[in-house]
């Protein structure tokens, strides 16, 4: 696709990616309307338009007139998923699927969807392309295999469709999370002093959230022909050499000895991803590191922040809501 500027919809981009990406393509000359239920707030300036609704309510011709469709909505974590499992296969299979459809009736180019390499599951060690097999064991994970297979299903020589299977995603965002792999343990380090590694030896593909940002802008202009399914990380980490990384730089930098705790607890999600194909067709190239994410936290939060707020832990949230949207 050329790199002109694009009329874009980013559906869930209210969220936490959603809230550092959408100000990123603003700031590129994109006209971006965002389409959010806004169930965690809206933290994006207000010039910045807004269609409060699921994407599963809006009309098949939603999208007539834009150039492309973002996809990030949905559960967004094996917590949530797990608490409302038939919810998450309708938010997190069908949703996007009816979205890419709905995208390719209204004459949409493209559509890029938020995957997860939580599809792997337990890899047994090995690093996986996009050709391995997906032994997804957990309702988040499943209902990804799912999307995927559907919104591939669309794609046409007009209607172009990239996914992003993104590792787990840490960094600060204007819609904070604490409740994953490295804020997680960055904000036990400030509110408790201490770091629990429920299994140190466990990989997994960690995504520094300016390395999300760069992937979803490469694949926007990325040539039109492209589709595909693509791994997208920082690098490939164990849980332990994380919490051994976060503990090391809070002596360093914030002269404070951090306790940590490695437990064994059971995981079926042990998995690293090869990024050799969006390197070579998506030109993306990461620069993000478990460092440049604790930089970037030590710039946006303090020893006195409001770490415990339930508004930072999506399950919390959720559980709050979930009654009321389920009924809707």
């Amino acid at each position: 696709m050329k790199k002109h500027p694009k009329t874009i919809c980013a559906v869930g981009g209210a969220g936490y990616i959603g809230s550092r990406l959408v100000p990123e393509l603003i700031a590129r000359g994109h006209k971006v309307v965002v389409l959010d239920p806004c169930w965690f707030g809206n933290h994006l300036e207000p010039s910045v338009e807004i269609v409060k609704s699921d994407v599963l309510k809006v009309p098949e011709d939603f999208f007539k007139g834009y150039d492309a469709v973002i996809f990030l909505g949905g559960l967004s974590s094996d917590p949530m998923a797990q608490y409302a499992s038939a919810f998450n296969f309708v938010s997190n299979s069908a949703a996007p699927a009816y979205a890419a459809f709905a995208a390719r009736q209204s004459g949409v180019q493209r559509f890029i969807f938020a995957d997860s390499c939580s599809v792997y599951g337990n890899a047994g060690g090995e690093v996986c392309t996009e050709d391995s097999p997906c032994t997804a064991a957990y309702p988040y994970g499943l209902s990804k295999v799912f999307a995927n297979r559907a919104i591939m299903h669309l794609m046409s020589y007009d209607f172009s469709v990239i996914a992003l299977r993104k590792g787990t995603v840490s960094g600060w965002s204007p819609r904070m999370r604490f409740d994953l792999l490295v804020n997680a343990m960055y904000k036990n380090a400030r509110l408790n002093g201490k770091i629990i590694a429920d299994n140190p030896k466990i990989a997994r593909p960690l995504l520094a959230m300016e390395d999300a940002i760069e992937a979803y802008v490469c694949a926007l202009e990325a040539p039109e022909e492209l589709s595909g399914t693509y791994n997208i990380a920082s690098a490939n980490v164990t849980v332990g050499a994380v919490a051994q990384e976060i503990q090391k730089h809070f002596k360093r930098v914030h002269h404070i000895d951090i306790e940590l705790e490695e437990q064994n607890v059971q995981d079926l999600r042990d998995y690293a991803a090869n990024i050799d194909k969006a390197k070579k067709e998506l030109s993306f190239t990461p620069h993000g590191s478990v460092a440049s994410i604790l930089k970037g936290l030590d710039e946006h939060y303090d020893a006195s922040f409001d770490y415990a707020n339930d508004k930072y832990y999506n399950i919390k949230v959720f559980k709050k809501i979930f009654e009321q949207v389920s009924q809707v």
